[in-house]
Order: C-alpha cells, then structure tokens, then sequence
C-alpha cells in the first residue's frame, strides 16, 4: 500500500509540525543554521544537496516562518532562524544526540556541544551538570569530535579551528 503524501487527516502536533519540517532536507538545513552556517553556497557545499532542492526546502522553510531571508542585497543569499526556528533546538539536539548513540550498531560522535557560561560539556539529554540547567542555543559551543568525520567544507573547517558558538554565521 502506498504512503500518502500529506498530514492533512492527521489532528496532532508531530502531524502538523512534519508537515513543516518532515521532507527530506529539512532538519538538515535546520541543524546547519544552529551551528552558523546561513549562505547558499555553504548550505550545498556541506550538505551535499542540489541546488533546486536546497531552494526549494528554503523557500517554504522561509513561508512556513522558520527561516528569514537576509533584506540587505548581498553577493550571496543569506537566511538566519527566526524565533519559530530556534524552538526546534531541543528536538534538533535530541536527534543528533539519539543518531550518534544508534548509528550502525556503535556510538559516534561528530560533534561536541559545551556549555559557554562554565564550558562543561553538555549531556545527551542537553544538560549542563556543572550549572544544573538545559543552556538554549545562544549559550551552546559546538566543536568537531576527535573521531568525527573527515571533511573539507566550511563548518568542518571553523570545528577544527576550535569551538564556536551556535547561531553566530560562519564566514569564508
């Protein structure tokens, strides 16, 4: 039996909000714009995505009103989270988090996530033991694992340079 291709009779929460971000992509996209990555070009370089596909998710990522469009004219188009988009934070951290716990039988880790008030590490379910607190993203570094995968884009460049702190744009 074939998959329907809509929510639309389904009247719950995780219906309504795949309908936004359950295609292909789209957590992605998301997850790249936490950790800094806003241009185009960066987006297809460290995705690996085509370009009509990557236009395509950002345009109704932008509609559905969790990305803005950079205003300013610039070389390159540029977008950013909006408030709506920085909510999905914990369900993007959760599954980074269960991937690298469930990923072909062995845990992984790709990325490393400190706390900036006192640089703890941050636990699988996004706590900071050392602060007693869930830091949001704007208090977040991210840092490429020592066995994180080997690649040549720009955000794996900036994690080996160091960490970085979430939602700050990454520049060439």
């Amino acid at each position: 039996m074939a998959l329907g291709v809509g929510y639309a009779h389904q009247d719950c929460g995780l219906a309504r909000a795949l309908e936004i971000v359950g295609e292909r992509w789209s957590l992605l996209i998301i997850e790249d714009f936490f950790y800094g990555v806003s241009r185009f070009n960066d987006l297809i370089a460290h995705l690996g995505i085509s370009r009509a596909v990557l236009a395509e998710r950002l345009a109704s990522l932008t509609a559905a009103g969790l990305l803005i469009k950079a205003t300013r004219p610039t070389a390159h188009a540029e977008y950013k989270l909006s408030k709506t988009g920085k909510e999905l934070w914990p369900a993007i951290f959760s599954l980074i988090q269960w991937g690298q716990r469930n990923n072909s039988g062995h845990e992984t880790r790709e990325y490393i996530f400190t706390h900036s008030a006192c640089d703890s590490v941050i636990d699988n379910a996004g706590y900071c033991e050392t602060c007693r607190e869930v830091p949001g993203p704007e208090n977040l570094f991210v840092y490429k694992a020592p066995d994180g995968r080997e690649r040549d884009d720009l955000l794996t460049r900036t994690l080996e340079a160091g960490p970085h702190r979430l939602l700050v744009p990454i520049r060439a």
